[in-house]
């Protein structure tokens, strides 16, 4: 690796110290349901968008719920103390696509269609409302 490399890849480690984010790979739904249930909670307080995501119906949201969990969880250990109601919100939430496993399906006279199994990446930054009215 160059140094011009290492010194950017120095500088986003030391960024990414003091971010409270969590990542969920490969899960199996499609990435367009996933960007769905995300729309819902993105840019909303942490406490309000864990109340949304339980009482929403779709199969996603037990997902980004537990994900979301996750996040404050890992704010709350390197902050050193809990997370107050009002506190934090999600500052940034984006799904990506996920290699597909493709299939095929049996069609009329001999013939086979494919089948895309579809997945995703999620990722959710928590951040404090301070920051963000600083910003």
């Amino acid at each position: 690796m160059g140094v011009r490399k290492r010194l950017a890849a120095d500088k986003r480690k030391e960024e990414q110290k003091s971010v409270a984010f969590a990542k969920l790979n490969n899960i199996p739904t499609s990435p367009r349901k996933m960007r769905l249930v995300a729309d819902m909670v993105r840019g909303k307080e942490v406490f309000r968008a864990l109340g949304i995501l339980k009482f929403s119906n779709k199969e996603a949201a037990a997902r980004l719920e537990k994900l979301l969990r996750s996040a404050v969880a890992n704010w709350e250990e390197k902050n050193e103390r809990k997370a107050e109601s009002g506190e934090l919100y999600i500052s940034t939430i984006y799904v990506n696509c996920a290699p597909m496993l493709k299939r095929l399906r049996p069609a009329p006279q001999g013939r086979g269609y494919r089948i895309r199994k579809r997945s995703n990446h999620v990722t959710i930054i928590v951040d404090t409302i301070d920051n963000r009215k600083e910003a």
